[in-house]
């Protein structure tokens, strides 16, 4: 009876144990550049820049006449850490989000001929949110036009 206490006592703590160390899921997504910010990039700047050449991708492939491919819906747009958090959680942040996504996922649903002008129109989306909330990339999203203004 004693060594049964003692195996239900053991069982309990190695189930304890490795249950407290959880840790938070580690963000998919990579970026070939180096690092801008000399304090180290922000989850939602490493997704903001994966989007950005995903959307270089999606252009490269309009001009050449084929329909795009979204590869990525980029959801974690809500939930990656931002550099100034309070931007990101804003309710304005979130509907920017929200209609950034809808863009996406209509160029997913899009024929060849809907194409461009859906690309255009999430490539708005992108400049309208950061006139908005954080204007420095708004020359490198200039880039992502199909024309040149």
């Amino acid at each position: 009876m004693r060594s049964l206490t003692a195996f239900s006592v053991i069982c309990c703590l190695i189930f304890a144990l490795s249950c407290s160390g959880t840790k938070e899921p580690q963000p998919t997504y990579t970026i070939s550049e180096a690092p801008v910010n000399p304090n180290g990039d922000s989850e939602l700047a490493l997704l903001m820049r994966e989007m950005f050449e995903d959307a270089e991708r999606m252009k490269e492939e309009i001009k050449a006449g084929k329909t795009p491919k979204v590869l990525k819906t980029f959801e974690e747009i809500y939930s990656a850490k931002a550099t100034e958090a309070e931007k990101a959680e804003s309710p304005i942040y979130h509907s920017y989000a929200q209609t950034y996504l809808a863009s996406l996922n209509a160029l997913k649903n899009a024929d060849s001929a809907q194409a461009a002008a859906l690309f255009h129109d999430m490539v708005n989306n992108c400049m309208s949110c950061h006139k908005a909330m954080c204007p420095g990339p708004t020359v490198r999203i200039q880039k992502l036009y199909l024309t040149q203004n």
